[in-house]
């Protein structure tokens, strides 16, 4: 009976759909009226290091969502017999920040700048101290001053500049709009306002008038939305872009798209004032709604938005488990070159797990899983890095355990800042691959940020289940029904997910560790001007 009740609502539309652009993976959900994931369909995919770029190319993007759809489209024909052509909502979602600028014609102007980037350390400097607010160097307003001061040959050709899910939209509907949460990443935003800050405008309109450009800042960026309203539907030539086959019907509706930290927000429940979220990943950032305003302006804090446009700091770290993900491949090869057939999440499984037999404080083993540069530290670029002393107990127990410790590392030091500061946290809602094992990724967080860390059953669907939320918002919501309000009520209402105390023990090595991981950084900067 239910499969012929969500075959139904699939039939008549009664769904949404969800789709996020991943550092590695492009995954697709669909959900049903009560926003249970009824079908989805995944892509892998990697970033490439080009003419010293961190970047995707444009036909790797396409290629990842028409397959990624296409997965979910088959999976939906395969469980309920339903050829799909129709769906109530759609909402994509992406890595924040970034750079993507087109001319005229639409066509992308320089190969797309992602947030690994950290090359627009001058622009940082420069733009912090004019609007006296933290701009990061992965943002995009900090690519294009950096590309204005290396007078670089396409700036005056710029039309449109923009974010990964904010260009994918763009194709697919023709509206050049973006979710506040991730034009919080672009530029600053006032909250008040729902709009990009109105004196940091002029400010940078000013600052760069000499250059004779034949543009003003808000001509290329993107409309501000807020989660709920109407961002465009799906055009005819948008239609097939997404589904080649021909069958998905255009004329859905589609909300604003969003960053991945404001489908983080929503798929963990966490857009509420005293809530956080932190997704592992790739990298990992932290996202707290904040109560009151920072004292001041701190280099490693990053102030965006809530999908909603509520203020938010984010400690936002640019490595996590890219060099752990490298070590786990490593002892798949060894099992293989042993002739041991072994599944590679079994394997992330067990060695996760081993990690909590390690010693408390890591053996006083030491890593940097700095496959990229990290701001937090000062790091413009990164060198992974293992080291021992001899009276290190090396085994393999603490060595999983120090990796996980140090793909939280520079969070910590980011986190430090905002409780130094009188930020208090309930909990915080985990989600992305670090929690996939269960229990282990979620004692070590709890573990480095002092705090109750929860994880919902959802989890594992991560971003797309949240984009896919922010679309059924769009077209369930009552009047005047707020983001927070729709997600406790609607959505999470009755819902318990597993959560998991700090453990004092674990804290207390955990501090050992970080003493270690600060006294060490000087290693790791001889090791980036070493291997140049």
């Amino acid at each position: 009976m239910e499969k012929n009740i969500i075959g139904a609502a699939i039939r008549e539309g009664r769904t949404a759909l969800g789709v996020e652009l991943g550092s590695t993976r492009i995954k697709a959900v669909l959900v049903d009226e009560n926003h249970e994931p009824i079908a989805s369909g995944s892509h892998e995919w990697e970033n490439q290091y080009i003419d010293g770029i961190w970047t995707y190319s444009i036909s790797d993007i396409w290629k990842g969502v028409q397959d990624s759809y296409r997965k979910m489209a088959e999976a939906v024909k395969e469980q309920y017999g339903e050829t799909l052509t129709n769906v109530g909502a759609i909402c994509f979602s992406a890595m924040m920040h970034g750079y993507m600028a087109s001319d005229k014609a639409g066509e992308i102007l320089v190969p797309f700048r992602t947030w690994r980037n950290t090359m627009t350390e001058d622009a940082s400097k420069k733009l912090t101290e004019l609007f006296s607010y933290q701009i990061p160097q992965r943002w995009s307003i900090a690519h294009l001053y950096q590309a204005i001061l290396n007078k670089e040959a396409h700036v005056p050709e710029i039309d449109y500049l923009v974010t990964l899910e904010g260009y994918v939209h763009w194709k697919l509907t023709g509206k050049r709009v973006l979710g506040i949460g991730d034009c919080s990443g672009m530029f600053p935003v006032d909250s008040g306002t729902k709009d990009y800050h109105e004196r940091m405008v002029r400010q940078f309109d000013q600052l760069v008038s000499s250059e004779n450009l034949p543009w003003k800042l808000r001509d290329i960026l993107p409309q501000v939305l807020t989660a709920g309203e109407e961002a465009g539907t799906l055009t005819e030539e948008g239609a097939r872009l997404l589904d080649p086959s021909g069958n998905l019907k255009a004329g859905i509706p589609l909300c604003p798209p969003e960053g991945d930290a404001g489908t983080g927000m929503t798929a963990t429940n966490s857009v509420a004032r005293r809530t956080g979220n932190v997704s592992a990943g790739t990298s990992v950032f932290a996202m707290v709604v904040l109560e009151k305003e920072l004292s001041r302006v701190y280099p490693e804090i990053d102030l965006v938005t809530t999908p909603a446009g509520d203020p938010v700091a984010m400690v936002h770290c640019n490595n996590c488990t890219s060099d752990l993900n490298a070590w786990v491949s490593l002892f798949a090869e060894f099992a293989e070159t042993m002739g041991i057939e072994t599944d590679k999440n079994v394997l992330f499984s067990n060695l996760y797990r081993k990690a909590l037999e390690g010693d408390k404080d890591g053996g006083g083993l030491l890593s940097y899983g700095y496959l990229s540069g990290e701001h937090i530290t000062h790091f413009e670029e990164g060198r992974p890095l293992f080291i021992r002393t001899p009276e290190s107990r090396f085994n393999l127990a603490n060595f999983m355990r120090v990796h996980l410790y140090t793909a939280l590392g520079a969070l910590k030091i980011g986190m430090d800042i905002l409780y130094g500061e009188g930020v208090e946290l309930d909990a915080l809602l985990g989600h992305g691959g670090l929690f996939k094992t269960k229990e282990a990724g979620q004692r070590i967080m709890a573990a480095a940020m002092g705090v109750p860390v929860s994880v919902m059953e959802t989890a594992g669907e991560g971003g797309a289940w949240g984009a896919a939320l922010l679309a059924s918002y769009m077209i369930q919501k009552g009047e005047e029904e707020t983001l927070d309000h729709y997600l406790a009520e609607k959505v999470f209402h009755g819902k318990s997910g597993i959560r998991i105390e700090p453990d004092l023990e674990d804290e207390a090595g955990f501090a050992v560790f970080m003493e270690r991981y600060k006294k060490g950084l000087s290693i790791e900067r001889a090791a980036v001007d070493s291997l140049k």
